[in-house]
């Protein structure tokens, strides 16, 4: 359900704003051009530093989102949250109008895979709850999600949620120039299996930087046929989602909400992230408790 009595929210125009957000369907022009290129875009120093300060303002968007999640906090005043925090520090929340989405993050709770529109129910004890910001600043945008847990949270949420989290850590610890893509989704499976969970093959991890989505596209699952080999300048995310069940997914009449087709538990966690010449930096990485996860603060 789309949040009742919440009007859209409006970005200052002095906000300097990507295409699709005045589009009247929210077409991404952009980013369709590129559509058919599975071409690799090695950032220039410029564009790397553009990306290091968008990631880094994007972190601190989502440690306001932070502060504030608890039983009886709506997903929309997060959204109100993250809005305004967007707005202070010169940024235009890339999800809002991006194809007509109607809010400016995502909030994915539960059953919940990705893509959850933030709306009027209270978060309940118990809840995992999934928090993605996007944000665009100077023509960059830097993204980034964290699952965080309401309450106190049963055994099997929690599991999943370490699990998931491992995952990516895992994945990020392979990315080097002349590692494959594909290998990505090789080792994320691998540790989700190995402990009982399944990963969602709907959704996939992307190139980023002037562009929201763009080429790579990157499977998080084994057996993929993501093309392309890393190089020093290419920046993407990896954001597994690992469900307790059932890897098969749903969508909501909203045409956004993707939920576990058994109804059970997913979780998700991401980062962007940069190849440089001798590995990968973090670029939405957590600047205090030596970058853990909010989850592990509890």
């Amino acid at each position: 359900m789309l949040a009742r009595g919440t009007p859209k929210r409006t970005v200052p125009k002095n906000i300097g704003r990507p295409d699709y957000a005045d589009h009247p369907e929210g077409l991404p022009i952009s980013e369709q051009q590129m559509r058919q290129s599975a071409q690799i875009k090695v950032l220039s120093d410029e564009e790397i530093e553009g990306m290091r300060v968008a990631c880094k303002l994007g972190r601190e968007v989502l440690e306001e989102a932070s502060k504030v999640i608890d039983v009886g906090v709506t997903t929309d005043e997060i959204d109100r949250i993250v809005h305004e925090a967007c707005i202070e520090r010169e940024c235009y929340p890339s999800p809002l109008n991006y194809y007509q989405f109607p809010r400016s993050c995502c909030t994915s709770v539960n059953e919940v895979i990705c893509h959850g529109i933030p709306d009027l129910r209270p978060l309940s004890n118990g809840d995992i709850c999934n928090v993605d910001i996007t944000v665009y600043h100077r023509g960059y945008h830097g993204d980034l999600n964290e699952t965080f847990w309401v309450g106190e949270v049963s055994e099997i949420g929690k599991k999943l949620t370490r699990v998931t989290w491992e995952c990516l850590q895992k994945a990020i610890d392979i990315v080097k120039p002349g590692e494959k893509y594909r290998e990505i989704g090789n080792v994320i499976q691998k540790h989700a299996q190995a402990h009982g969970f399944s990963v969602v093959r709907s959704y996939c991890g992307h190139g980023i930087h002037q562009l929201f989505h763009t080429a790579p596209s990157i499977p998080h699952y084994a057996k993929n046929k993501a093309v392309g080999v890393m190089k020093a300048g290419h920046c993407f995310t990896i954001e597994p989602m690992i469900s307790q069940g059932t890897w098969r997914d749903d969508m909501w009449p909203d045409k956004w909400t993707a939920v576990t087709a058994d109804g059970l538990l997913s979780a998700q966690f991401e980062h962007t992230l940069l190849v440089t010449a001798t590995g990968v930096e973090i670029l939405t990485a957590r600047q205090s408790n030596g970058g853990q996860p909010y989850f592990m603060d509890k």
